[in-house]
């Protein structure tokens, strides 16, 4: 008995051991891939945005700034994920549309105004530039679009600008550098996703509420000061290349499990197991987590859970079926590799909440222990 323990033990030990290589593994080719891939998406879809509003000033020197009197902005995301080997990047759309009211308090008349892309390399599609409601002939330099007009002074200039783009992680709106003052501002944003959230040191929107399947936000103010951008963060997927690392990491735990269950509910029906028997079923195991790391670099992650799943729980259940019999095969063994393999590791596509579900599954595990074995006379048994 003490010879087979300690074989278990070794079996135990080598397995883990081959499970911390496969999390480095996985661990070294998700930051390779994320150092290689990041660039690339970013090249094909976008960078993240931040928009300034369009500024107005004097064309001849001095080129005195117009002052904005008023701001309504009109924000759409779409959020559009993908998926490029182990990680996914949150990517979306963006529709932008904004109408601006300056004041021409010089004495000239020719105004010059200046519509500053988020970013230079990236693709605007359904551009709009408008003064007073009319198209105007628009040049683009150095990432802006720029019309220069006509417009008495002292009078009103309505602006309405807009566009289409896309980009990646987050989108934000800035009221120009360092702290300023933001008057008659209103600014709207809808979200086709459910799970919002702002990046730090952004403003919180004034009203908020559930619109379909996302968000409409609103932030509005009638003359702040403030240094503070408006931001949003996409929400993302659950990363298949980290998962798949953190669950290989913390796998011997799950097999110590098993191997304790296998060993207990064995030694009582007193169905002897051979360490050999062990170093199957530790395979079993091994290959659930094996197959994950490079299945999910090809489908979906949820469907690359279940089919490893199946094929460790099969794996598993035909082979005891010879050793030890159906019952035992399909009963004792299967459920406790579906809860110890199989909800284990699904505990960890709950963030936030994973180690207390392994807490409570160790603690359940350990009363119905406890329970099964608490008529077992442990003096008479290691007697015999």
């Amino acid at each position: 008995m003490k010879r087979n323990i300690g074989a278990i033990i070794a079996i135990f030990l080598c397995t883990a051991f081959a499970w911390m290589i496969l999390g480095a593994s996985i661990e070294s080719r998700t930051k390779s891939s994320g150092s290689d891939l990041a660039p690339r998406v970013e090249s094909m879809w976008g960078c993240p945005q931040e928009q300034v509003p369009p500024l107005a000033f004097k064309t001849t020197p001095p080129n005195d700034a117009l002052p904005l009197e008023r701001s309504r902005v009109q924000v759409g995301l779409n959020l559009e994920q993908r998926q490029k080997g182990l990680l996914w990047f949150p990517t979306y759309r963006v529709a932008y549309r904004g109408a601006y009211l300056f004041r021409n308090n010089t004495p000239s008349d020719e105004v010059t105004l200046k519509l500053m892309f988020p970013e230079a390399n990236a693709v605007y599609d359904d551009l709009v530039f408008r003064v007073d409601g009319q198209p105007v002939p628009v040049t683009t330099s150095g990432g802006a679009a720029i019309a220069v007009i006509h417009h008495p002074p002292g009078t009103p200039i309505q602006l309405e600008v807009g566009y289409r783009s896309q980009g990646m992680l987050t989108w934000h709106y800035s009221f120009g550098q360092g702290v300023g003052q933001v008057r008659d501002f209103v600014l709207d944003m809808h979200t086709d996703f459910d799970r919002i959230d702002f990046p730090q040191e952004t403003l919180s929107p004034t009203e908020k509420r559930k619109a379909g399947g996302g968000w409409q936000l609103t932030w509005r103010y009638v003359n702040l000061v403030t240094g503070s951008k408006i931001g949003m963060v996409m929400p993302e997927k659950i990363q298949p290349g980290p998962l798949a690392g953190r669950i290989s990491y913390f796998a011997p735990v799950s097999l110590l499990f098993f191997f304790f269950l296998i060993f207990i509910i064995s030694t009582m029906r007193k169905i002897a197991l051979h360490p050999m028997h062990y170093f199957f079923l530790a395979t079993s195991f091994f290959a659930f987590h094996l197959l994950l790391a490079y299945l999910a670099d090809h489908i979906s992650i949820h469907l690359a859970f279940a089919i490893c799943s199946a094929v460790s729980i099969f794996l598993v259940v035909s082979y005891l079926r010879i050793v030890a019999g159906a019952r035992f095969a399909w009963v004792e063994a299967a459920m406790t590799q579906f809860v110890y393999l199989v909800l284990f590791s699904y505990a960890f596509f709950l963030p936030g909440f994973t180690g207390l579900a392994i807490t409570i599954g160790a603690i359940v595990s350990l009363f119905v222990v406890m329970q099964m074995t608490a008529r077992i006379e442990w003096g008479t048994s290691a007697a015999s």
